[in-house]
């Protein structure tokens, strides 16, 4: 059987760690799709490759009206403005997420062990969460100003 599968592999060019990982990256590309036509190309670079956009560049840094900050693919609400605060770093900072709102995974990428987040409702990445909060033991859900819409209250 093994000479079998080592040989079908070779006729079509396949390896046998294609096979182990093409269904996960299948699965895993199922999750994330754009939904928001009008997303821009450094934005479908953040949120679809996991990148990071520069610090200091998002005007959410400066928000501080009372609101909701949206996921910009699908619109899922992530964050209330209650929970908001200036950490120093150069993106939009907050102490705890919604209910529902993220799936974590471990992030091993810069030889370092982070716990990414993404929106559970689309799977698009957003950014990376810390227990280095305003107070002693709280998160700072550290996220890319792209990702997110801010929407007003009297908006809602």
């Amino acid at each position: 059987m093994k000479y079998f599968k080592r040989k079908f592999l070779k006729l079509f060019g396949l390896s046998s760690l294609l096979l182990v990982i093409s269904p996960y990256s299948f699965l895993y590309a199922v999750t994330k799709k754009i939904i928001n036509p009008d997303l821009t190309e450094e934005q479908k670079k953040i949120m679809f490759n996991e990148s990071t956009e520069r610090p200091f560049t998002s005007d959410l840094n400066y928000e501080k009206r009372k609101g909701f900050f949206h996921c910009a693919n699908c619109g899922a609400k992530l964050f209330s403005s209650d929970t908001k605060f200036d950490s120093g770093t150069g993106w939009p900072s907050f102490t705890e997420s919604l209910p529902g709102a993220f799936k974590t995974k471990i992030d091993t990428s810069f030889g370092m062990k982070r716990v990414e987040y993404h929106c559970a409702k689309c799977g698009v990445h957003h950014g990376h969460v810390f227990n280095d909060g305003p107070k002693s033991g709280q998160k700072r859900f550290c996220n890319n100003g792209l990702c997110l819409i801010f929407k007003p209250e009297n908006n809602e």
